[in-house]
């Protein structure tokens, strides 16, 4: 196992070369609680593509939350449902993953819940193409049977997320626990970004 040190622009290089070398459309997962931006990773991947010829699309997973009845049906604190109950799984497969296979028709719904207003999202259908690319950045998304082509987790240890947590969010702890124990994310992904500084990136290979 090696660690190498490289630089947040180098990081970028790395996943967009790693999607920009498979054929066809890409399903990528930007896998790694808020404190990583997995999100801003996303966007600059997904420009550095686009410079490159290839269609990207950014999906947030926080834009696929399930409606609050039922994601709060056990309380707004409760790092369990957190894990297993806050993500719509099917509508990110059924609007983004599957459209975006090989066998998909290439048109994605890059949002699908407004999580503030708590309705649907009133965004349209993207078309990505041929060869077109979706970037889902988001917290917890490995080990769910999600269709992605290629994985990436950005790694927090518990110690650097309890410090990074603001006090309100530290009641998911336990459930960032329980995913790196039952879901093995590091197992899962094509590459694992050592993130406990997130100025300061490795790449563990």
């Amino acid at each position: 196992m090696q660690v190498t040190p490289v630089t947040p622009d180098r990081l970028v290089d790395e996943v967009a070369e790693l999607v920009d070398a498979r054929a066809g459309r890409v399903r990528v997962a930007l896998d790694g609680p808020q404190a990583t931006r997995p999100l801003a990773l996303a966007e600059q991947v997904a420009e550095v593509l686009r410079t490159r010829g290839r269609m990207a699309v950014v999906v947030s997973a926080g834009d696929f939350l399930r409606p609050a009845s039922v994601r709060l049906e056990f309380g707004r604190e409760d790092p369990d449902e957190f894990l297993d109950g806050w993500i719509d799984a099917g509508g990110l497969r059924r609007e983004v993953l599957d459209p975006a296979g090989p066998a998909g028709s290439g048109r994605v719904l890059p949002r699908l819940w407004d999580a503030a207003a708590d309705r649907a999202h009133r965004g349209g259908y993207v078309d990505i193409g041929d060869a077109g690319v979706v970037v889902v950045a988001g917290a917890l998304l490995l080990g769910r049977g999600l269709p992605f082509d290629l994985a990436v987790h950005l790694r927090m240890s518990g110690a650097a997320l309890a410090r990074t947590l603001p006090p309100a969010e530290r009641w998911t702890l336990p459930a960032y626990s329980r995913y790196d124990e039952e879901r093995f994310p590091e197992e899962e992904a094509d590459l694992v970004v050592l993130s406990d500084h997130p100025d300061r990136p490795a790449i563990r290979r």
